[in-house]
């Protein structure tokens, strides 16, 4: 069978995004089936890269933050309208044919199936239990984002429609997965590569978000599964909370080498694989900046307003051997990471920059905007967010890994699972745990911890990395009004909408009640 129609079929059992999607080594491998000399470990290296798409690309990204309090990407004029789609993420107002939303299902499906074809290859038992541990990463977003997830357990014949699992379904899954492949998995190493405390942080996710998963407008936490939150964090070791002022090596170009927190990361290195994290540039700087990006995305001032002025997350200069600008080399030492708010500097010539039209407007980020912006404030509106510190050594892909999971998370699924009613532990101890992640990062220590003050803790902590849409979910927030968003009229927006292609090739998919 040619690939093109191999790949029709896997589309119709809503396996795959695209044709595209598929490296020429895959391609083989479908020609040949099961048979000829396949490389389980070239295999592994295409599950593992095709997380790029939904992570590094924006995708999941989008999803997951900007329909949150802490990212926005407004119209700006003619700029970054997209027919509506990136308004309708913050806002929303959603449909089943958001193009973020058909490209994070079809690329987390793209993932399902990259790694449950490692499987097909007798792969090594560690080969087998990293790319289980792909599949179950991939699992959990969808189910995370759509409610439900389309699965095949053999890959043998794609007559066959996948059948569609329900979230019950999928958190048992997960959970019997991991709990299998355990023995198999490095205890330790290089963060892209699956191990032991990856594992274990994807279970904590599973416990904590069990009860929102199941009922997302009144979530119930058990407390057994807020204990085995904190037994399993407390497996977890071998990593420290980043010393003070070292909070961006988690996310710096060589943060494979620096971070002391990096728990699972996707790998990029210029050359070799990986792509998209500079997107986390791109969409944000603006175009007389160093380097132009393509001025888009920004926080909100509500959000911003969170940190406190010494909190090292709110921003620094970073100093960090892949800037070769003046910034470091003249020792100018203007803020290069964190949020970006009023008159910006050149990091080359240390001088005020000005917008690009008019040309003699100055460049400040400014904290009003507005879901569509014009006039004199069309290029300067919101403050801008860099948390990837940009690689200027680099010529074309940037080398900082792509952060999945890291230990500072762990640390407060362990405080929140401690409130919610999980032994062993009180007050005291999850208000003792976030106080050392806020004494390393700068800022004073909370007289006390309540749910709502570690929803903010999380947002200081994690934010812009993937986190705050199912964190306001869990918390019961992500119904309210917004600073520039309406409070939903109907609780559907607790999930996504299945993009229509999906229903359109799988008769075993269902559209979430509401679309």
């Amino acid at each position: 069978m040619k690939l093109k129609s191999y790949c029709a079929a896997i589309l119709s059992c809503s396996m795959l995004l695209s044709c595209t999607d598929l490296d020429e080594k895959l391609g083989s491998a479908l020609e040949k089936g099961t048979t000829g000399n396949i490389n389980p470990a070239e295999l592994l290296i295409s599950a593992y890269s095709s997380l790029n798409g939904p992570y590094q690309q924006d995708n999941r990204w989008c999803l997951q933050e900007l329909s949150t309090d802490a990212a926005v990407a407004p119209t700006r004029g003619g700029d970054w309208d997209d027919n509506g789609t990136h308004r309708a993420i913050h806002l929303h107002t959603w449909n089943a044919d958001n193009s973020y939303m058909s490209n994070t299902f079809g690329g987390l499906l793209t993932a399902i199936y990259q790694s449950s074809n490692v499987l097909r290859y007798s792969p090594s038992p560690q080969q087998a239990a990293e790319a289980r541990f792909i599949r179950a990463l991939a699992m959990f977003d969808v189910m995370d984002l759509w409610g439900v997830v389309p699965y095949r357990e053999s890959l043998e014949d794609f007559r066959e429609l996948p059948k569609t699992l329900t979230s019950q379904e999928t958190i048992d899954f997960i959970i019997s997965e991991m709990n299998a492949i355990m023995k198999d998995l490095p205890d330790a190493g290089q963060a892209y590569v699956a191990n032991k405390n990856a594992a274990r942080t994807l279970l904590m996710k599973v416990y904590l978000n069990k009860g929102a998963f199941l009922n997302r407008q009144s979530p119930k936490f058990d407390a057994a599964d807020m204990s085995k939150v904190i037994s399993l964090a407390n497996e977890i070791t071998g990593y420290t909370i980043s010393a003070p002022g070292k909070y961006f090596d988690n996310f710096a170009p060589d943060n494979n080498v620096k971070s002391t927190e990096n728990i699972f990361t996707l790998y990029n290195e210029e050359g070799v694989r990986g792509g998209g994290v500079d997107r986390a540039y791109w969409t944000v700087s603006h175009y007389n900046m160093t380097p132009g990006g393509w001025n888009g995305w920004a926080t909100l001032s509500n959000f911003y307003d969170k940190f406190a002025a010494g909190d090292e997350r709110r921003g620094i200069y970073y100093n960090y051997p892949a800037d070769t600008t003046s910034n470091r080399t003249k020792n100018y030492k203007i803020q290069n990471v964190g949020f970006l708010e009023g008159q910006q500097y050149s990091w080359v010539t240390n001088k005020p920059l000005n917008a690009r039209n008019p040309a003699t407007q100055p460049l400040v980020f400014s904290r009003d905007i507005t879901i569509r912006t014009s006039g004199a404030t069309l290029e300067t509106a919101g403050i801008r967010v860099i948390k990837y510190p940009f690689d200027y050594a680099s010529k074309g892909q940037r080398n900082n890994d792509w952060v999945v999971y890291r230990y500072s998370d762990v640390l407060l699924m362990k405080a929140e699972a401690i409130l919610r009613g999980g032994t062993p532990g009180g007050a005291a101890d999850a208000l003792a745990i976030v106080n050392s992640i806020r004494t390393n990062r700068g800022a004073a220590n909370l007289t006390a911890l309540t749910l709502d003050n570690l929803l903010d803790e999380r947002g200081r902590e994690l934010y812009w990395e993937g986190w705050r849409r199912q964190d306001l979910i869990r918390f019961g927030k992500f119904l309210l009004a917004g600073q520039i968003k309406p409070a939903d009229p109907d609780p559907k927006t607790l999930v996504y909408a299945i993009p229509s292609p999906q229903i359109a090739v799988n008769n075993n998919l269902k559209q979430n009640p509401g679309y």
